[in-house]
Order: structure tokens, then C-alpha cells, then sequence
């Protein structure tokens, strides 16, 4: 059901690969919801994916964008402001690869290269994309970005590699940044910390699925869902949540701040 929270809001959403991606979803929701954007991705990330569908049924324009690019990212804030006829109002970042995890290797044996790039692609492209912002005033007052992150940032989770160092670099960026562009413009910067979800990138992290099911068990809700995932990215977009900023919120069903359960207890006494 349509409430219309983002009638006349402008946005910019990446990421979105295919309709299991949260960006998808998140596309979605908006157009649902009143709103206006442009969707981006790095140009090989479109010859793969479905994003044309995606984008007839929201009636968006695709604008290719390497977000570890200044150039690039200038070019897309520029074009958006073009197409939607006016400053931005939101942005989903949802953007993240890892090298190292494509070609397995290992932690505590990374390619220091491959390292960098992770860095770069998942962290360090919103450091960009809010600077390239910020630099050309391209955002309103109050408007919201919503970075996705995961709880590997905060918790030591042996498969999720480097980028669980991306994604706590991503974090502090959206606490460092939320300051700085909260002081100058009132815009508000949060990460979102969802559940594990069957994405096309998540689902092929190793040991994904034994995961998946460990922490539906545990979360007292189960595993949230990309379409509830989505709409909680729409409430942060909306007015509603106009005085938060500079968070890392939580939407896992409650896995976060939940031990070990009974169940997983039991099995364990059973063995």
C-alpha cells in the first residue's frame, strides 16, 4: 500500500543488479511512493544485469557511473539534476565487491592489491560520491543518504574477508560525514545494517546459505527480507525521520543484540 511519502522527492539509487538486489527494491518502493530518481551502476555491473526492466517500470533513466571515479560521479550528480529538473533529495549507496572474496583467498592471506580495491569499490566511493555532492550543492537541505552495510563491521564473521573492513570503513564514514554535511547543508547520512539476504552478491559468499539459516534461527523475528528492507530505506528517505543522522540502524529481526539461542543450544547438547 502506497502512502505517497516521497511525492516530489528527487533521488539517485545505485546498485540495483537484478530484482533480488535491495536496490531493486528500494527502486521500487519509490516509484511507488511518488518519487522520482536516476538508477546507476559501474558499466560492466549494466551489461550484466536486468537494470532496463527495472527501469521502464519505474519510468527512470540509467546514468553509468564508476563510483570510484570523482569524474564519473560529477557527470551522474550533474546529469540526475538534469533529468529529475532539480537538486537531489536522496541517495542509496549500495555498492561493494571484493576481489579477494571472488577468487577465495583467504584473510589472513590477502592480495594487498585486490585489498585496495575493496576499500575503494565499498567504502571509499561514498567518501566520494558525498564529496562530489557536497563540492556542487547538489543535495537539499534535509535530504537523506542510506548507505547498506552488514553486521560483519561490528562482529567477526571469518567468511565475509576484507570486506567486513570495507564495510566498518563505510560506517565511519557515514558517522564522519553525517557531522560535516549535517553542520553545512542539514543533510543526513545513516547505514543500514541488514539481515543476511538472498542477493545475487551475498548469496555468493562461501558458507552464505549454512549462515543464512543459522541466523534466521537466532532472530527472534527471522531474517528480514529485501522488500522490508526497502521500505525501511524509504521511511529514512521520508520526512518522518528528519533528525536521523550520523547512525548505523539495525534491521536484522533482532539477530544484533541477540546470544546464542536455544535451539542452536540444544542441537549442539544433542551431537
Amino acid at each position: 500500500m502506497s502512502n505517497n511519502i516521497l511525492k516530489g522527492k528527487r533521488g539517485i539509487i545505485s546498485g540495483a543488479l537484478d530484482s533480488n538486489s535491495i536496490a531493486w527494491k528500494v527502486a521500487e518502493k519509490a516509484h511507488a511512493e511518488g518519487a522520482i530518481f536516476t538508477l546507476t551502476n559501474a558499466p560492466i555491473a549494466l551489461r550484466m544485469g536486468e537494470i532496463k526492466k527495472l527501469a521502464d517500470a519505474t519510468k527512470s533513466e540509467i546514468i553509468p557511473a564508476d563510483a570510484t571515479s570523482v569524474d564519473e560521479l560529477t557527470v551522474l550528480f550533474q546529469k540526475s539534476q538534469e533529468v529529475l529538473g532539480g537538486k537531489i533529495d536522496f541517495v542509496l549507496h549500495s555498492i561493494g565487491m571484493s576481489p579477494n572474496i571472488r577468487k577465495n583467498i583467504p584473510y589472513d592471506a590477502l592480495n594487498y592489491d585486490f585489498y585496495a580495491k575493496s576499500l575503494d569499490i565499498s567504502a571509499m566511493s561514498l567518501h566520494k560520491m558525498l564529496a562530489v555532492a557536497k563540492k556542487m550543492d547538489a543535495i537539499n537541505e534535509w535530504g537523506s543518504v542510506v548507505a547498506l552495510t552488514y553486521i560483519a563491521a561490528q562482529r567477526a564473521f571469518p567468511f565475509y574477508g576484507d570486506m567486513a573492513d570495507a564495510k566498518a570503513m563505510l560506517e565511519s564514514i557515514v558517522r564522519s560525514f553525517g557531522y560535516h554535511y549535517g553542520k553545512a547543508k542539514k543533510i543526513r547520512i545513516n547505514s543500514v545494517s541488514q539481515s543476511p539476504t538472498k542477493t545475487t552478491a551475498g548469496s555468493g559468499i562461501k558458507g552464505f546459505e549454512d549462515f543464512y539459516g543459522y541466523a534466521d534461527a537466532i532472530s527472534p523475528l527471522g531474517n528480514a527480507s529485501a522488500e522490508s528492507c526497502a521500505d525501511y530505506c524509504i521511511s529514512l528517505f521520508s520526512d518522518y525521520t528528519k533528525m536521523v543522522t550520523m547512525q548505523n540502524l539495525y534491521h536484522d529481526g533482532g539477530y544484533s543484540n541477540t546470544g546464542v539461542s536455544m535451539e542452536v543450544m540444544e542441537a549442539k547438547a544433542a551431537k
